[in-house]
């Protein structure tokens, strides 16, 4: 497992982040649900994120969209097989994404080597199997399944004092209890859960501050591809807003992000080389200028 740190460290060191690809095998995810359901499609498009240069492969069986239904264990297991035997097949670094111990349990024993749980682990079964795996797990913030959202960003501005403040220390429990079942402290990375139990202004101040959340000493992974804080300030679908993502982007890597998770690899990246470059010296010589 050092070995996946160091790779996913070093992937941040070279291009900014390290890019982890979403691949949805579900009917209903808030942005491409039903387009990668086929087992061709999703391995083609698992091929195609590796090309547009992501490090980590993220595969999902269940939708979190605002009143997503639960997708029974068996089901998000058939679901997910083929994508994630292609992936690991192609040598990619695997993430499942599941707040289920069954599936991610079926995952690691298949070689996958990230658990991505999105429900602040809301079941500690989930940290016992990261364990016995010696895997690492991405702790996602919430407070509460998708399914109590009343909608895209639909949060109580009341629901925080310092949504910042209170997203380390609801995480910072997380991660206790993590540790407590056995999962080094060094794998247990943060997310603070743009989009989940948020709305739009709770998720720009957590990327305005998001800088403040390296404090927790946990690699930092962040999500902000299409999500619907991003239509607060232009009011768009989830499949324009890759001008939005983007920047999003920039700025999480700016303020600490170690990892992104996005759609959108191959736009990401160029996004990030642009970054690096402009911090070149004027004497630098850029390639294909």
């Amino acid at each position: 497992m050092a070995e996946l740190c160091a790779i996913i460290e070093s992937a941040a060191r070279a291009e900014g982040a390290a890019l982890m690809g979403v691949v949805n095998v579900t009917p209903d995810s808030f942005s491409d649900g039903g387009r990668f359901v086929e087992t061709n499609a999703a391995q083609a498009h698992v091929d195609a994120l590796l090309a547009g240069g992501a490090v980590i492969i993220d595969v999902g069986g269940e939708s979190s969209r605002p009143g997503a239904d639960p997708v029974p264990a068996d089901e998000q297991i058939r679901r997910v097989g083929p994508a994630l035997d292609h992936a690991l097949r192609r040598g990619a670094l695997v993430s499942i994404d599941t707040t289920s111990a069954e599936v991610a349990e079926f995952a690691l024993r298949r070689g996958a080597r990230i658990v991505n749980d999105v429900s602040c682990l809301a079941d500690p079964e989930l940290a016992r199997v990261t364990a016995r795996h010696d895997a690492a797990i991405v702790v996602t913030h919430s407070r509460g399944p998708m399914s109590k959202m009343a909608g895209f960003s639909r949060w109580p501005e009341s629901g925080y004092g310092d949504v910042v403040a209170d997203v380390k220390a609801d995480w910072s429990a997380a991660r206790d209890r993590a540790v407590a079942e056995g999962v080094r402290p060094d794998h247990v990375f943060c997310d603070p859960g743009f989009g989940f139990s948020k709305s739009a202004r709770h998720t720009f101040e957590l990327l305005r501050r998001l800088d403040e959340l390296k404090g927790t000493g946990a690699l930092l992974v962040v999500g902000p591809s299409r999500k619907s804080f991003i239509s607060a300030v232009d009011p768009s679908g989830p499949g324009d807003r890759l001008g939005g993502t983007v920047a999003a982007c920039i700025l999480a890597v700016q303020r600490g992000a170690s990892v992104l998770r996005v759609h959108d690899v191959r736009e990401v990246r160029q996004g990030l080389a642009v970054l690096r470059s402009a911090s070149f010296s004027t004497t630098t010589e850029l390639s294909g200028v």
